[in-house]
């Protein structure tokens, strides 16, 4: 049978930005990484570092595999390639869900926190990730963000929903920036409101700490003598292969 893999972040450098794959009918997740490993050495260092999905959602290495599926290899997210994601994978952004969104323009915090208040709100929580312009010892000029956008979207969206049922808060948004990012710039913003103060900080502090480790969005840094990848967070348990 066959099989589309798209390859994010640092593995477009080893392997390309989109492959096609021959695999025997009973296939599994952790048969095509074992293929993959014999036709690209080069991926060796990534065993039980990367994540996989298939059609958009995280997989195990059990997971069976059907002909068409779409297969995307996932590093640790937050590191990236500045190269554009081919037209035919990516939707045209801004990308949006109840809760989330994945734009190229600059993110507007005032609109967006004037749009979420309510009456019944007596706080309102922000997290602003904004690009600085000293990293690693290095002067850096900008940042760029690579994403898988659709699936990048519904895993902010599922962030959303455990948040809003995890903790006493009455609304959240989550919008995430692609592409070049200038210093001073926000690449991601998180804003919840709630009745209560405490109840927005704890959402706050678990939506961000809880997207660095699931949302695949890559990112490399930019400084004056050259450039390098972040080094994403570990994946949760379970889905790495």
């Amino acid at each position: 049978m066959n099989i589309r893999i798209l390859c994010f972040g640092r593995l477009r450098d080893i392997v390309a930005p989109e492959i096609q794959a021959e695999l025997t009918p009973s296939a599994t997740v952790a048969d095509l990484w074992l293929s993959l490993r014999g036709q690209y050495p080069a991926l060796a260092p990534y065993d039980g570092a990367i994540a996989i999905a298939v059609n958009q959602s995280f997989a195990s290495p059990t997971t069976p595999l059907s002909p068409g599926d779409e297969v995307a290899l996932l590093p640790p997210v937050s590191g990236g390639l500045p190269e554009p994601v081919p037209p035919k994978t990516e939707p045209t952004l801004p990308l949006s869900s109840a809760h989330a969104r994945l734009q190229r323009d600059p993110i507007d915090s005032a609109a967006l926190i004037a749009q979420l208040k309510e009456g019944e709100d007596g706080a309102v929580c922000l997290f602003d990730g904004i690009v600085r312009n000293y990293t690693r010892n290095r002067r850096t000029l900008y940042l760029d963000y690579d994403s898988y956008p659709a699936m990048a979207v519904s895993e902010m969206e599922k962030l959303a929903a455990e948040a809003l049922s995890r903790f006493a808060v009455r609304d959240l948004r989550i919008v995430h920036r692609v592409g070049r990012v200038e210093i001073c710039e926000s690449s991601v913003l998180i804003v919840v409101a709630s009745a209560h103060r405490a109840a927005a900080f704890d959402a706050c502090r678990w939506i961000i700490d809880s997207l660095k480790k699931r949302v695949p969005v890559w990112k490399k840094e930019f400084f004056e003598d050259g450039a390098i990848w972040a080094d994403g967070e570990p994946f949760p348990s379970g889905i790495s292969v």
